[in-house]
């Protein structure tokens, strides 16, 4: 990937690499060489810097994940507790976040996947009526499986069989994704509830309006975190968040907005998550007993061969194109990919991301993956597994410090999604939108993604898309017969409900 292609704000000054290049190789650390911090136009501070405002962009999880998993009760009628929940998931994150920085190298953190997460809770739990260990079982299994298939060298052969102007698709694509989570964890983008009875899905604030104090907060951020970019102050995006906070902390002890949960019942001008505030106390020790506690082969028993082995097949689809993506686009937005969106040692990452899976259900805290929040570190000059070191030690130290990074609201980190969305959004120009075969998939590829909240999903409609475009264009023999494979795989993945009805499972 050339310089010019990645956005000023994300290069390292010409300096810096110009000094990189002089530098005896002698003179630099262990450390440096392990990480290839020099060699990739970066220093140690700009990496702990980058590792921190990964962690803050990322740490909603260790309050959602909860949420998500913690109080749904399971056919038993037992549940996985929201305190053991938050504790397995930052302590999941903690350990993969680092042994990715350490295996693979690069800045890109790891935690619980919310669309797995709500998949296992929803479906898996609620509606096939698994229990939880059962549950996490099929997790684990799903890992086993990416790392089987990563190990192989099947992964990386479909990641190389994309064509260009689709990596260029799944970058931008991911991009609109991350700010699209920003607007709506900013509160700027929300649903109108089904009783509006309304064509129109979502609206800006409440009634159109800016109408509580945590969403003009965000507001305030975004334009702060721009102009910082544009000023291209070092740190620019971790000194946005801390202002950010800082300005919701003094909007809080003015206002009194609250959380957004009030006795059970919304409250629309609340915090979305955490309430910015100074803590009580700085924590205790976790519960960490849901470690080990899943059962490997139970929802084959409980559901049927059949029917397990749909959900499982959900799973790995969704795992194996989900993080694959989100590599494509985080490598290419840090400039670390070459001509052709392929990151170097991109058959390591696979593997070690594999296991996201695995140590996930194994802890019963739901698949971990690649996080597409990563962009924020990246965007403030992460480029090396160092960066993740520092994330993955702050999710440890929060499975003891919890009230610590409470402080920090959701509303005061979304303006770094938003920035980093549109600075992904540079990619777009390597689209050649006048063929309308290849705009088309790229097209549907991009909107898909923030529209259903799901990376999986903007790769499956796009490849299917890209195939058919193929082949009334006469190109079909140029498809790499892999994309025909996956293509097909997806047409399954959307149709998986009827073919299980029809299966009867």
């Amino acid at each position: 990937m050339s310089r010019d292609s990645v956005p000023e704000s994300q290069q390292a000054p010409a300096t810096a690499v110009a000094d990189t290049a002089q530098k005896d190789p002698s003179s630099v650390s262990a450390v440096d060489r392990f990480f290839k911090i020099t060699e990739r136009g970066s220093s140690v501070v700009t990496e702990v810097r980058g590792g921190v405002v990964t962690f803050f962009a990322m740490a909603y999880i260790i309050l959602l994940n909860p949420i998500i998993l913690g109080n749904i009760a399971d056919h038993t009628g037992a549940t996985l507790g929201m305190s053991r929940v938050a504790a397995v998931t930052a302590f999941a994150a903690g350990v993969l976040t680092i042994a990715f920085g350490v295996f693979a190298r690069y800045p890109f953190g790891i935690a619980a996947g919310l669309g797995i997460n709500t998949l296992v809770a929803v479906t898996f739990v609620t509606n096939e009526g698994l229990s939880w260990p059962e549950a996490m079982g099929l997790v684990v299994l799903d890992g086993i499986i990416i790392v089987a298939l990563a190990v192989s060298g099947f992964r990386t052969a479909v990641f190389n069989a994309i064509p260009p102007s689709m990596k260029a698709a799944l970058t931008v694509g991911i991009g609109m994704f991350i700010a699209m989570i920003g607007l709506v964890d900013g509160g700027l983008v929300r649903r109108i509830p089904d009783a509006a009875q309304t064509t129109v899905p979502v609206q800006l604030g409440i009634g159109g309006q800016i109408a509580s104090w945590p969403t003009a907060v965000f507001v305030l951020g975004i334009l702060i975190c721009g102009a910082l970019v544009v000023l291209r102050v070092p740190g620019g995006l971790f000194i946005g968040i801390v202002v950010n906070t800082i300005i919701a902390l003094i909007v809080e002890a003015i206002v009194k907005a609250g959380p957004s949960m009030v006795d059970g019942k919304p409250s629309p001008t609340g915090w979305n998550l955490a309430v910015p505030t100074t803590p009580d106390g700085v924590g205790g020790l976790p519960d960490l007993s849901l470690i080990g506690k899943f059962d490997l082969f139970g929802a084959f028993i409980n559901v049927g061969v059949i029917g397990a082995t749909m959900l499982l097949f959900t799973l790995v689809l969704a795992n194996f194109f989900d993080a694959m993506g989100t590599m494509t686009g985080l490598g290419k937005q840090a400039g670390l990919a070459d001509e052709n969106g392929v990151l170097p040692d991109m058959k390591r990452a696979l593997v070690v991301e594999g296991f996201g899976a695995v140590v996930g259900g194994a802890v019963s805290g739901s698949s971990n993956t690649v996080y597409v929040d990563s962009a924020a570190g990246i965007a403030d000059g992460a480029r090396t597994g160092l960066a993740n070191i520092v994330t993955g030690v702050l999710f440890l130290l929060a499975m003891f410090f919890t009230p610590l990074y409470e402080i920090v609201p959701i509303e005061a980190a979304a303006p770094v999604l938003v920035i980093v969305g549109a600075m992904m959004m540079a990619q777009i120009k390597d689209i050649d939108l006048n063929r309308f075969d290849i705009a088309l998939p790229a097209f549907l590829t991009i909107v898909v993604m923030p529209f259903t909240y799901s990376i999986a999903n903007g790769i499956g409609v796009g490849f299917i898309t890209y195939a058919v475009m193929a082949m009334f264009s006469g190109r079909a023999k140029q498809v790499h017969p892999l994309m025909w494979v996956v293509a097909l795989l997806f047409v399954v993945y959307f149709v998986a409900d009827p073919i299980m009805n029809l299966l009867g499972a």
